[in-house]
């Protein structure tokens, strides 16, 4: 296991280190000044001179990398072009306001996904598993956008259950904390906490369920066919020759075992999860990470682009090896296929 570690840790590195070297070669590929384009500080500033001195740009390419590196480890990521707002700061607020809708999604989609799942693996080809499967071809055809229109214009316009857009209603004046809507009502204990908990649950429902479809038809085709792969093994079969009853099979060995082709598809998920949220954000006004990143690209915002780009790709490797470390820990074969230490 430690060799193993190892190896995706030096893999996760180098990876982030291309990364940043990406990152920093779109301050010359983007239109424009390189060193505007890096710290949102225009020719016409005071300060231009300084940033650029600060920040290496009169010396070559190798020695602005450095400098690049040291402003990226402190946080100092340039300021918006659009109005001025440091980039570092503005990515935490809503970096936590995009883990919330994404997080929430992702848990309510594990029950029914994984439910459905076994469900139609051990109604294999009856009416059960060709209902699970249209349902779950359906979900998975319709367009997130298409989706999300309708859920508005029924529940929102035509009923009138929940709010269209925000996290909360403004007339409570959250002060944003970490960005997390929820987690900034409990940090900042307004004097109408429950009421400003249950306007933030109305505005994140609808979001949230929109969000949660995909990944539960997704689950739901993963673990039936990893179910299905499963039962048809041989240490199933001599389970129920011992006389182990059905439950005791499928909850102690089937259902163990199929997680482990799930777990592997868990990084993919993630990919299209994090794409469907940033067309969510945009979709229900929700401020975070996406919507902010789309709407730096339509107004040629290059410091949050760069800064955007480089915090998501790097929480998808992130999450991408925390994933295989965890299913290297969990199925220790992995370990032997890799030729890692068992």
């Amino acid at each position: 296991m430690p060799r193993y570690i190892a190896r995706q840790l030096a893999l996760l590195l180098i990876t982030l280190l291309l990364l940043t070297i990406f990152a920093f070669c779109l301050s010359y590929w983007f239109p424009g000044d390189p060193v505007t384009n890096s710290a949102g500080i225009f020719l016409d500033d005071p300060r231009y001179q300084d940033i650029a001195k600060a920040r290496g740009f009169e010396s070559n390419v190798f020695v602005q990398y450095w400098h690049y590196l040291q402003h990226l480890f402190r946080g100092d990521w340039g300021v918006s072009l659009l109005d001025a707002d440091p980039v570092f700061e503005q990515l935490q607020l809503r970096f936590g306001a995009t883990l919330e809708i994404a997080i929430l999604a992702m848990l309510i989609a594990f029950v029914p996904g994984l439910s459905l799942g076994v469900i139609a693996a051990l109604n294999f080809r009856k009416a059960a598993d060709n209902i699970i499967l249209g349902l779950s071809l359906s979900g998975y055809s319709i367009p997130v956008f298409w989706f999300a229109q309708i859920a508005i214009l029924v529940v929102s316009v035509h009923w009138g259950a929940l709010p269209i857009a925000g996290q909360i209603n403004p007339l409570y004046a959250i002060q944003p904390i970490t960005g997390s809507i929820l987690i900034d009502i409990a940090l900042s204990q307004p004097e109408q906490a429950g009421a400003a908990f249950r306007s933030a649950l109305r505005h994140i429902t609808l979001p949230v369920l929109v969000l949660a479809i995909m990944p539960t038809v997704l689950l739901t085709r993963l673990m039936r066919n990893s179910m299905l792969d499963v039962l048809d093994k041989n240490y199933i079969i001599s389970g129920y020759a011992k006389g182990l009853s059905t439950p005791r099979v499928i909850w102690q060995h089937a259902i163990p075992n199929a997680m482990q082709n799930v777990v592997r598809e868990l990084g993919s998920l993630l990919s299209l999860l994090i794409t469907n949220t940033m067309i969510i954000e945009v979709i229900f006004s929700w401020p975070g990470l996406g919507n902010w990143l789309i709407r730096s690209i339509y107004e040629r915002d290059f410091p949050v682009i760069q800064g955007g780009l480089l915090l998501i790709a790097a929480l998808i490797l992130s999450v991408h090896v925390l994933l295989n470390l965890f299913h290297a820990w969990r199925y220790p074969q992995v370990r032997k296929d890799l030729y890692a230490a068992a």
